[in-house]
């Protein structure tokens, strides 16, 4: 049995095909490593899996793709029949709708399940190492604007809380930060951006970024002037997530960031403990 997993292995692996980022397999390549004869018996397993595709909520035409394919019909002559790309997540639909009679069915759908599953932790790890580093760059714009209000007027703690809230509001429709951070259940004390996603802490980022630069080229001073210039540039910011069917205050917190730096340090540990 651990010879035929391994063929089945190597010939899943042998025909897949990579694009720069675009990793696909050729239909009817797959349908000759799954057992299948017919291209019209292995088109019935394809359109059952484009309905799966469709009912997890997928576009189908991003995990299936029609193309042609040349073939030789003689010495020299081709001709151009049907062919369909597959993504790694068309392929695992494929062998989930496949016949289960066939062993190659049965072996490709622990295949494709088990690289779904490694590429997903590594988009998760890409996904959070994103937004450690922009977490990372809105705290210096953070400790940049600090400095600079402070340099302009704003010296009492109420003020810094104000001029804070602003951004949020400006930012999320309205809600304070501690409506926010009430919505999302995050703990007191600590930072909403913590649980921002990634977009979340771009936009920050951009709009205070904004405002630091404006208020220096403007020579603006006092609360009120700098609180205007921050309104306006989280406004504007916004404005433009809305223009992309992103509303800042329906997004869901994300796990926090605090945690995932604490398991990076541990796993560095680890592997530090193994060398």
């Amino acid at each position: 049995m651990n010879n035929i997993i391994l063929k089945i292995q190597a010939d899943l692996d042998s025909i897949k095909k990579q694009d720069k980022d675009f990793e696909y397999w050729s239909a009817r390549e797959l349908m000759i490593v799954l057992g299948y004869v017919k291209w019209q018996k292995f088109i019935e397993v394809i359109e059952k899996a484009k309905d799966a595709c469709k009912t997890s909520g997928y576009i189908v035409g991003d995990h299936f793709i029609h193309a042609g394919k040349m073939v030789l019909t003689g010495s020299t002559a081709q001709r151009q029949i049907e062919d369909i790309l597959l993504t790694r997540y068309a392929c695992y639909l494929i062998a989930q709708n496949g016949d289960s009679r066939k062993p190659q069915i049965a072996l490709s759908q622990t295949y494709f399940a088990s690289q779904t599953r490694r590429q997903e932790l590594l988009d998760q790890r890409e996904y959070e190492d994103k937004r450690l580093e922009t977490r990372g760059k809105l705290k210096e714009t953070e400790k940049k604007i600090e400095r600079t209000i402070y340099e302009r007027g704003i010296r009492l703690p109420v003020e810094f809380a104000t001029f804070k809230n602003r951004h949020i509001e400006a930012l999320y429709g309205g809600l304070s930060t501690v409506d926010l951070r009430k919505k999302r259940n995050i703990p007191k004390g600590r930072a909403l951006a913590d649980f921002d996603t990634h977009v979340e802490l771009k936009a920050k980022d951009f709009s205070l970024a904004m405002t630091d630069h404006n208020i220096k080229e403007k020579n603006l001073k006092g609360l009120p002037q700098l609180s205007n210039e921050v309104i306006a540039n989280s406004k504007a910011t916004r404005k433009t997530l809305l223009s992309r069917n992103i509303i800042p205050e329906n997004l869901k917190s994300e796990e926090d960031l605090e945690k995932i730096e604490q398991k990076r340090r541990r796993e560095l540990k680890e592997l530090s403990n193994k060398i």
